[in-house]
């Protein structure tokens, strides 16, 4: 047996999306990192060996996709990618390639791979000295010794050889009264999954389940119990065990007992189900996974241990560096073992447990990551300090990536401060949000207000810039059509252009954000369809909100009110003049009651930061993606250039989002002028895109038509403008530039040739620093 021994000054021990995101950010920032990982490929559940794809917020929130290390990744994985999004099953080696290439990029980062660790050697009782690993198939020992450990194992494993406390299971509701708490606390979990890939390979495809799968004989287990199988290609989250089994433990048996069952359910969908085995006829297995993905097992005690109360209160942290906006997705112990699948899926996805669980965005603390045994001991992952209830949102990916970066970002920024790494969160956590801000994370509660960023000090102007008019169902803009899910692509049998129809059907209130620039409305119209014979009344309204997730139904106050009048049949435009003054740039959401014999008619196109959302309950409404057709009058200015020195990367308060006039052909421009020299290093661009919706409606080899391919930047120190940098081919939405030598100037002028197919140039900052 070999030893080796290496010494950095960040270990990170997972290399899932947290781990890795930890590592990857660590090391941008300086610290000698290694980035220890127990299986062959990075991603954890994401990865081609699981293939769960990650969720996040903007799967439930317009506009609140999560940005930083994990939208690049991600949106590099949509440019290289051929393969469709499937909601879990689908993931190929592209998504893993991906990852390892930016890995193996990372200045200032080791990786080592198929080297679970088993040992941990403390130095006292509250410092970690070293973790010892064996990297298969080499006959080595790595004993790697580090200032500071990130566990981002998922089960903790780290934590848990350090002697840390850590929870597992549910607390009782006695214990924090929370809502989702089951009455007695348990160490029931949730439980472990496989998924499966099915090919339609263009021919009849026998298949006979071996005698040791298990028979499924009965609908009412798939179709009243909350287990649709929805999609023959696969996908299900419900192929899950957890009790009476130990997740941690008893895992390969779970695993074991999940091929019984997964095989069992393909039998019954190819042989036995009316409503699938013509669909899955040409079908056939091409892929079972034999990892299974765990949602829950150790939670470490942290400095802070976050309730649902924090969730659903949307509490303001101090040390906010994370965000999140999944559900309360906590489900039934046992899984395929239990009479029904998670509580949402069994109903349906309505009524109470709906409108319960449904929360965010809200902000996460870092004091949730650092170890409250351990002194140089941080977490990120489904391992923090949170309860049971507070895991179903806080679990998914895109989350969990969020922390990752904030934890390892907030390592390295300790170390150069030579600080420790609570004492560094505790008196620094303003300064290592503004550094997070800046590497592209969002914060619901942050803005950029770096004193070193010498573009606030700037007067900005632009050659032109786009106003809101309103959108119709003809509306089109050449580079933001609406986006198709996964699921538009998926075999059919049944018509379900039907339930496309009654998204938009007034059965519930429903109200659409518009965008204002101050001053005043004159005039609004909305695009109304009939189905009844006789004239109908809708109640319409116009309400002041705070952002754009707010969700409230009554936001406390009134800005107009009337009732229209619509004719049978239709599409209608429905008019009406209502002088609204004294508006302040932001946004207003004009409100519709329900009324079932009318259809408030989509939008065909993206205008944006411009969404929908429907009466879901208990007085709050629920995001949508798409907007419904309006009109206003007089146009608004709220695309203004100004916007790039908000502080703000996406909608939220108002669109943030300076947008050229679409009429003008590109080149486009915008400008920053200091009216005196300033020196120049380094220049910082953010653009659209990436944001509306999650990551599973993107398509196969997708390029935002929203961002900039083909810009320059100009300088001008008095004698003209001068060309300092150019890009052709650019995808990403947030670029850095270092330029090799500074550069001195009184204006800066980024010029936007092309996008990847918007007819409009748009920025949402642009940041400079000496």
């Amino acid at each position: 047996m070999k030893t080796l021994k290496e010494h950095y000054e960040v270990a990170v021990i997972g290399g899932g999306l947290a781990g890795f995101c930890a590592a990857v950010a660590a090391a941008r920032h300086g610290a000698q990192t290694c980035l220890i990982q127990d299986r062959p490929v990075f991603g954890g559940n994401s990865s081609s060996e699981i293939r769960v794809t990650p969720h996040g917020a903007a799967c439930f929130h317009a506009y609140a996709r999560e940005t930083g290390i994990i939208s690049e990744l991600l949106i590099e994985e949509r440019a290289r990618n051929h393969e469709l999004i499937m909601e879990n099953g689908w993931t190929n080696s592209v998504w893993d390639m991906v990852m390892y290439d930016m890995a193996v990029k990372t200045p200032n980062l080791t990786f080592h791979v198929n080297t679970p660790v088993s040992r941990v050697e403390m130095d006292g009782k509250r410092r970690i000295r070293t973790v010892t690993g064996l990297v298969a198939n080499a006959e080595t020992e790595l004993v790697v010794s580090a200032d500071t450990f990130i566990d981002c194992t998922g089960d903790g494993i780290v934590a848990h050889l350090a002697g840390c406390q850590w929870r597992m299971g549910s607390e009782g509701r006695d214990e924090f009264n929370e809502p989702h708490a089951p009455l007695e606390a348990s160490k029931d979990t949730m439980g472990n999954s496989i998924h499966f890939k099915a090919k339609n390979m263009g021919y009849p495809v026998p298949f006979e389940a071996p005698e040791w799968a298990v028979k499924y004989d009965h609908p009412d287990f798939f179709y009243k119990q909350g287990r649709p199988p929805y999609d023959i290609r696969g996908g299900y989250w419900w192929l899950e065990i957890g009790i009476p089994w130990d997740t941690i433990h008893d895992a390969e048996d779970i695993r074991h007992e999940l091929t019984r069952h997964t095989l069992g359910v393909w039998d019954w969908i190819k042989n036995k189900d009316p409503e699938t085995r013509e669909l899955a006829a040409n079908y056939a297995l091409d892929w079972i996974g034999q990892v299974p993905g765990k949602r829950e097992s150790r939670r470490i005690m942290g400095e802070y241990f976050m309730t649902e109360h924090d969730v659903m209160g949307r509490r303001v942290f101090e040390d906010e560096v994370a965000f999140g906006g999944w559900f309360l997705d906590l489900h039934t112990p046992g899984g395929l073992l239990a009479p029904t699948s998670e509580p949402d899926s069994a109903a349906g996805y309505q009524g109470d447990y709906n409108v319960k669980s449904y929360c965010g965005p809200y902000g996460i603390p870092l004091s949730i990551c650092l170890s409250k045994d351990v002194d140089n001991l941080m977490m990120a992952g489904r391992n923090v300090s949170v309860t049971h209830a507070a895991l179903g949102t806080v679990r998914v990916m895109g989350t969990t990536a969020l922390m990752g970066q904030a934890v390892g970002t907030a390592a390295a920024l300790a170390l150069a401060e030579k600080l420790p790494v609570k004492e560094y969160a505790r008196d620094h956590s303003a300064a290592l949000k503004q550094v997070l801000l800046r590497d592209g994370c969002y914060l619901p509660n942050g803005r950029n207000e770096d004193p070193d960023d010498l573009a606030r000090e700037a007067r900005v102007s632009a050659s032109s810039e786009a106003e809101l008019y309103g959108m119709g169902p003809d509306f089109r803009n050449a580079g933001t059509v609406l986006l198709k899910g996964w699921g538009d692509t998926k075999p059919k049998k049944l018509d379900l252009d039907k339930k496309e129809t009654q998204w938009n059907r007034l059965d519930a209130a429903r109200g659409q954000w518009i965008a204002v620039g101050g001053g005043a409305i004159r005039k609004l119209s909305v695009c109304l369809l009939n189905i009844s014979d006789t004239v109908q009344k809708v109640g319409a309204r116009v309400v002041p909100v705070e952002n754009l997730w707010d969700y409230r139904c009554d936001t406390g106050f009134i800005l107009a009110s009337t009732e229209l009048s619509v004719p049978p049949g239709g599409p209608h435009w429905i008019e009406w003049n209502e002088d609204i003054e004294g508006l302040m740039p932001g946004y207003v959401r004009l409100d519709l009651d329900a009324n079932p014999a009318i259809d408030w008619v989509r939008a065909g196109g993206v205008e944006p930061g411009h969404v929908s959302a429907w009466d879901m309950g208990n007085g709050q409404m629920r995001s949508q993606f798409h907007a419904h057709s309006f009109k206003i009058e007089p146009a608004q200015r709220c695309y203004g250039p100004e916007n790039v020195l908000s502080g703000v990367t996406r909608p939220r308060e108002s669109v943030h989002l300076w947008r050229s006039d679409p009429r003008q052909p590109l080149s486009q421009w915008l400008e920053l002028d200091w009216s005196r020299e300033v020196e120049i290093r380094e220049i910082e661009l953010t653009f659209p895109g990436h944001l509306l919706t999650e990551y599973h409606n993107y398509p196969p080899f997708y390029r935002d038509p929203q961002c900039a391919r083909d810009y320059s930047i100009l300088a001008d120190d008095g004698d003209g403008f001068r060309e300092i940098l150019q890009v052709k081919g650019n995808y990403q939405r947030q670029r850095k530039h270092v330029l090799n030598t500074p550069v001195q100037l009184s204006k800066l002028r980024v010029v936007i040739h092309a996008t990847n197919g918007d007819p409009s140039a748009a920025i949402y900052e642009i940041r400079c620093y000496s």
